[in-house]
C-alpha cells in the first residue's frame, strides 16, 4: 500500500556556487571589520607614506628600579629635498575650500605637487586663522577653518606645508597702535604708502613682537615652515617723508630675522623669506643684502621665470650655502628644475 501522499523534506545536494559566495561574503565581512580594528594603527611617515604601528609593538615601560641615561634630540622639521608647492587661495579658509585647492594641482602629472602653501597673514592685516595675539578686527574666519587647517596640517597630510605671512605692510596693526607699532611720517602722523597703504616700523620693538606671536601660533598649527613676506619698509610713495628713527633699516630688518628665528625655535619649524629678484642679483641696495639674508634662513623664495632659475640659485647658495632657493612662477613649466611654489588662481 502506498504511503499517504503530501509535502516532505527534500535533501538534495546544495549547489557549489551558493557555497563559494557564502564564503566570499564571509570573507568580505571578516576584511572590512579587520580594517576598521586596524584602521587606527595606521600612522604616516614624513614623505606621507602610511605603514603600520601594533599596541604589542610598543616598548615595554621601564622597571621603577631601571634607570636609562639619555640625551634629548628635537626632532628637526620635515624637509624634502626639494619642494614642488602651490598655493591656496588667499582668503577664509573652509574644509571644502581646502579640497578644491589640492584637487587640481594633485590631479596634474607634474610636477609631483608635495607641498602647499597657506597665507596665514595678508598684506591688509587680516589673520585667517584663530589668533590670541591678533589685533582686534583683523582675525577672519568661518566655523570649519580651524578643522581645514588640521586636514592640511595633521598627521595624515600628505603636503609639506608653508605657512605665509606678510610682516610689516599690515594696515591693521599699524593703525591699532601707531605710537608703539606703526611706521610714521616726519610730523608725527602715521605714513601712507603709493597706494595709500599703512606699514608697521620694524624699528619698533613692539612691531616686531607681534608678527612674532603671530608666526608662533600659526607654527602651533603644525606648520612645517614660516614663510616671511614684505620683510621691509615702503617702496613706493613719499620716501623721504618717511621717519626711520635713529636706527639704521638695514640692522632693524637683522634683528627681526634673529629674533623671529628664537622665536621659532621651540617648534622646529623651518623659516624662509620672500625677497625681490633684484636684492638676490644686487641690483637693489636697500635694506639687508643677500649675503647677509641667506644666512639667516633656510630657504629664499623669489617670483621669476624659468630661465633665471639656475642664476638666481647659484647666487642663494653661494650666499648662504645650505640655504635652499625656490623660485615663485605664475605657471609651471618642463623647464623648471629645483624647487618651485606655483601660484594657483
Amino acid at each position: 500500500m502506498a504511503g499517504p501522499r503530501g509535502y516532505h523534506n527534500y535533501r538534495g545536494r546544495t549547489s557549489k556556487g551558493k557555497i563559494v559566495l557564502a564564503v566570499v561574503l564571509v570573507l568580505v565581512i571578516l576584511a572590512a571589520i579587520a580594517v576598521m580594528i586596524l584602521q587606527r594603527y595606521i600612522v604616516y611617515d614624513e614623505s606621507g607614506r602610511p605603514h603600520m604601528e601594533l599596541p604589542w609593538e610598543e616598548e615595554a615601560p621601564l622597571e621603577d628600579e631601571d634607570t636609562v641615561d639619555f640625551e634629548l634630540k628635537i626632532q628637526a622639521p620635515k624637509r624634502p629635498g626639494d619642494i614642488y608647492a602651490f598655493t591656496v587661495p588667499v582668503g577664509v579658509l573652509t574644509r571644502e575650500g581646502w579640497t578644491d585647492a589640492w584637487m587640481d594641482p594633485s590631479l596634474m602629472s607634474a610636477p609631483p605637487y608635495n607641498a602647499a602653501v597657506f597665507t596665514a597673514k595678508d598684506d591688509r592685516g587680516k589673520v585667517y586663522f584663530d589668533s590670541d595675539t591678533a589685533v582686534p578686527g583683523s582675525v577672519s574666519t568661518a566655523a570649519d577653518t580651524h578643522d581645514a587647517l588640521a586636514q592640511m596640517t595633521g598627521e595624515a597630510s600628505t603636503f609639506y606645508t608653508v605657512a605665509r605671512m606678510s610682516c610689516f605692510h599690515d594696515p591693521e596693526a599699524a593703525n591699532s597702535d601707531v605710537e608703539a607699532m606703526g611706521l610714521k611720517n616726519t610730523g608725527g602722523y602715521i605714513f601712507y604708502d603709493g597706494n595709500n597703504s599703512q606699514w608697521l616700523d620694524p624699528g619698533k620693538p613692539a612691531a616686531r613682537q607681534y608678527l612674532c606671536e603671530i608666526a608662533k601660533e600659526a607654527a602651533a598649527l603644525g606648520f612645517d615652515e614660516i614663510l616671511l613676506a614684505d620683510v621691509g619698509y615702503p617702496t613706493e610713495g613719499q620716501l623721504d617723508k618717511i621717519d626711520y628713527g635713529e636706527g639704521e633699516q638695514a640692522q632693524n630688518l637683522l634683528t627681526f630675522l634673529e629674533e623671529m628665528r628664537t622665536a621659532l625655535e621651540p617648534y622646529s619649524v623651518a623659516l624662509s623669506v620672500e625677497i625681490p629678484e633684484a636684492v638676490v642679483t644686487g641690483d637693489q641696495n636697500i635694506g639687508p643684502t643677500l649675503a647677509e639674508l641667506a644666512p639667516r634662513v633656510d630657504r629664499v623664495y623669489t617670483e621669476t621665470t624659468p630661465e633665471k632659475i639656475k642664476g638666481l640659485s647659484e647666487a642663494v647658495t653661494a650666499a648662504g650655502g645650505t640655504t635652499d632657493f625656490v623660485a615663485e612662477l605664475e605657471a609651471y613649466s618642463p623647464e623648471v628644475s629645483g624647487s618651485c611654489l606655483v601660484h594657483w588662481d
